[in-house]
């Protein structure tokens, strides 16, 4: 079944040449950028009581419709499975998907897509329930796993249990919450997944104390935003988009000052908020695309701190996803 769906969607691929089309015009007429996110992960993106959603992957796509619409509202967000999401993008029936989504090999070389750089670092990792008394993933012999199908993980996890000699059960679910649902009953040992999934899936247990999240991180999870291949003026939209938001971080222009640096701010600043240069003018776009994103949406610490962070109910740290210059390693290349 795994080989026929990977069949399925690289035949997808090779159609969607027949749907590529200029996005950027695409979506002006349309006057509303079509974004594919998950079905309800909180801190990437969640839909509320009164539908509006928001997370960090929300704000990658609030942030392209500031720079592109001038609004970061006008989005109309698509809820897709992990199998799902990629034949979304192929077919047309989303602009981005923005959807805690591992950039791999695989995926960016066969599947007609593009991966337009990364908002989180993650990795995979492991949540038991407490009573179990596992400390160490080396501890899960023989245990059966509850697993998201059409993820990464599948193969991490299948990597790292051959590696060690080790043995496990699959128990795969369609959903993140069906994954979680099936923890908790008692279906599984142990919950498999990127560790920012494990947070946001922990929080929304009947008991949250009573998981615990093993040390092990077993696998290298770049989390982006991906489009079409075949459009390039759209995919360096995406892009800087993406820096833009990076970059406003480093030098220190925020929501509430972006006005005021593109009067007295230094050249970098001004050049990032169009008061000088020309990078709105390279990518199609109006002068003050970055001020927009970075006004309506925030920059990267803004959206990091709001949806993930320690302003969040998540309580993540910075770690990886702090700033190069402060111990991390997110930085974005130059925008000059």
């Amino acid at each position: 079944m795994r080989k026929s769906f990977l069949l399925g969607l690289a035949t997808a691929a090779l159609l969607s040449t027949s749907v590529q089309a200029d996005t950027l015009d695409d979506v002006k007429k349309a006057g509303v950028l079509k974004c594919g996110v998950s079905t309800g992960l909180a801190g990437f993106s969640q839909k509320d009581e009164a539908g509006n959603w928001s997370g960090l992957d929300v704000d990658v796509c609030r942030g392209v419709a500031a720079a592109v619409l001038g609004d970061a509202s006008k989005v109309s967000y698509k809820p897709l499975t992990a199998k799902e999401r990629f034949t979304a993008l192929q077919s047309g029936e989303i602009d981005i998907l923005s959807r805690n989504t591992t950039w791999t090999h695989t995926r960016d070389t066969s599947l007609g897509l593009n991966f337009a750089g990364v908002v989180y670092y993650d990795g995979a990792g492991f949540m038991v329930n407490k009573n179990l008394g596992v400390d160490s993933a080396l501890k899960l012999d023989g245990a059966a796993a509850c697993i998201q199908a059409g993820t990464s993980t599948e193969l991490a996890i299948a990597d790292y249990f051959r590696e060690n000699n080790m043995k496990y059960k699959v128990v795969t679910f369609e959903t993140s919450d069906q994954t979680r649902s099936g923890f908790e009953s008692g279906r599984c040992d142990f919950l498999v997944s990127d560790q920012s999934q494990l947070y946001s899936l922990r929080i929304g247990l009947k008991d949250p104390a009573g998981a615990v999240v093993l040390p092990e991180v077993i696998s290298k999870e770049p989390l982006g935003p991906v489009v079409r291949q075949g459009d390039d003026k759209w995919f360096n939209i995406v892009k800087w988009v993406v820096n833009a938001s990076i970059e406003g971080e480093f030098q220190g222009v925020t929501s509430a000052n972006v006005d005021e640096m593109a009067k007295s701010g230094k050249p970098g600043q001004k050049r990032l908020v169009g008061a000088e240069g020309d990078l709105g003018e390279k990518l199609g776009l109006d002068a003050d695309w970055a001020a927009k994103v970075i006004k309506q949406v925030g920059n990267y610490s803004e959206s990091f701190e709001r949806n993930v962070g320690m302003d969040s109910p998540l309580k993540i740290s910075r770690g990886l996803n702090a700033q190069w210059n402060k111990g991390g390693i997110l930085y974005s290349p130059a925008m000059r």
